[in-house]
C-alpha cells in the first residue's frame, strides 16, 4: 500500500512540474507532455500508439523504383525489415477495435547492408489534421482541455472551427478487421533523387493485397486484443503482402503542408513489395527497444519543406528517452 501512495505521489508530481514548465520546454517536449496527460505515464510505453505489434520480413525493390531514386532501398536486393504495427493513443490496454485506436500505424525499419537503417513511419489517415508541431501540439491541449462535461463551445471545438482539416482527416480512418488489410500513407513528403541527380516528391502509399474494414458496431464488439493477436497468427501461416507504392507531386502540389492530399489524378508508381514472413518470440519487448524515426532517411531519398518530420523526429526520441 504504501509503494502504491508513494508511487502515486510521484505521478502526481511528475504531471504537476510537466504542466508548470510545459510553456518554456521544446514544442516536442510539450508534445509528448500534453500526450502524458492526456493518457497518462505508462513506465516502458510509447506516448502515442503505445499498443502494438512487431513482425519481420523483407522487402524488394520494383525494378523501377531505381529510375526514381539510387537509394540502396531500390537497387533490387532482399533488404531485411522489422515491422511495427500500432494502435493511436498512448494507452496501452486500448480495445483494437475503439474509435480513437484509429488511425492505426505501421513503422518499418529497413536493414539494408552496410549496417544504417532507415526508417518509414506511415499510419492510415490519407492525410493530416494538422500542418506544424505547434499545431499539433495546440489539438493535443485542446483535447485535453475538453472533459465531456465542458461548457460549450469546448476548447476542441474552437480548434476544429478554425482548422477544418483535422475532422476531415479524422474521417479518412476505421478499424480494419487485420493490420494486414489496411491501406497506410506517408503523410509527409519526401524527395527521391536518382542517379542523374533528377528530383522527385513524392507520398508513400503502403497498400494490402486487400482492404477490409469494418463497422464501428462490428469493431466494438471484436475482442479487446483482436488485432494485435491476429497478425501473428496470420504470418505464422503465411506471409503477408503489402505493395509499396509512391504518389508523384506535379507542379504546383504542396509539400510542405501534410493536411493537403494530392490530387487523385497524380501518378502512382510501384516502389516494391513487403513481406512480412516472421512473427517475434517477445513482441512486447522488442518494441519497447525500438525507435523509428521518420526523417531518419538514406542517400537517394531527402527531406522535403515540410516541418512535420522534424517535430515528429524530436518528439519521438523525446517519447522513447523517458520509456527507457
Amino acid at each position: 500500500m504504501k509503494k502504491r501512495m508513494v508511487g502515486a505521489v510521484c505521478a502526481v508530481v511528475l504531471l504537476a512540474s510537466q504542466a508548470l514548465y510545459a510553456d518554456d520546454a521544446p514544442v516536442p517536449t510539450q508534445i509528448v507532455d500534453t500526450m502524458n496527460r492526456l493518457f497518462g505515464v505508462h513506465p516502458g510505453f510509447r506516448a502515442n500508439h503505445a499498443k502494438g505489434v512487431v513482425v519481420e520480413g523483407s522487402f524488394k525493390a520494383a525494378p523501377g523504383a531505381a529510375a526514381l531514386s539510387r537509394a540502396v532501398l531500390f537497387a533490387g536486393d532482399t533488404i531485411p525489415v522489422t515491422v511495427r504495427f500500432s494502435d493511436a493513443t498512448g494507452l496501452p490496454t486500448i480495445p483494437d477495435g475503439a474509435g480513437n485506436a484509429n488511425p492505426h500505424g505501421m513503422a518499418i525499419k529497413f536493414h539494408p547492408p552496410g549496417g544504417a537503417d532507415t526508417d518509414m513511419v506511415i499510419n492510415s489517415l490519407k492525410f493530416f489534421p494538422v500542418a506544424t508541431g505547434e499545431d499539433f501540439r495546440d489539438l493535443l491541449q485542446a483535447i485535453s482541455e475538453s472533459p465531456a462535461d465542458a461548457p460549450k463551445p469546448t476548447k476542441f471545438e474552437q480548434f476544429v472551427a478554425s482548422h477544418p482539416s483535422v475532422p476531415k482527416a479524422f474521417a479518412t480512418a476505421s478499424t480494419p478487421d487485420s493490420f494486414a488489410h489496411e491501406t497506410y500513407y506517408g503523410i509527409d513528403a519526401f524527395v527521391l533523387v536518382n542517379k542523374a541527380g533528377a528530383k522527385q516528391a513524392v507520398r508513400y502509399i503502403m497498400q494490402p493485397e486487400k482492404a477490409v474494414h469494418l463497422t464501428p458496431g462490428v469493431a466494438a464488439k471484436r475482442p479487446n486484443d483482436f488485432l494485435v493477436d491476429e497478425l501473428p497468427a496470420r504470418v505464422s501461416k503465411h506471409p503477408v503482402v503489402f505493395h509499396l507504392k509512391a504518389q508523384l507531386a506535379a507542379a504546383g502540389d504542396s509539400t510542405k503542408d501534410p493536411t493537403q492530399p494530392w490530387p487523385d489524378d497524380r501518378k502512382v508508381v510501384e516502389l516494391g513489395t513487403l513481406t512480412l514472413d516472421k512473427t517475434v518470440p517477445d513482441s512486447l519487448a522488442a518494441q519497447k527497444k525500438l525507435l523509428f524515426l521518420p526523417g531518419q532517411i538514406t542517400d537517394g531519398i531527402e527531406l522535403s519543406d515540410d516541418p512535420l518530420v522534424a517535430a515528429r523526429n524530436a518528439a519521438y526520441a523525446v517519447s522513447f528517452s523517458r520509456r527507457q
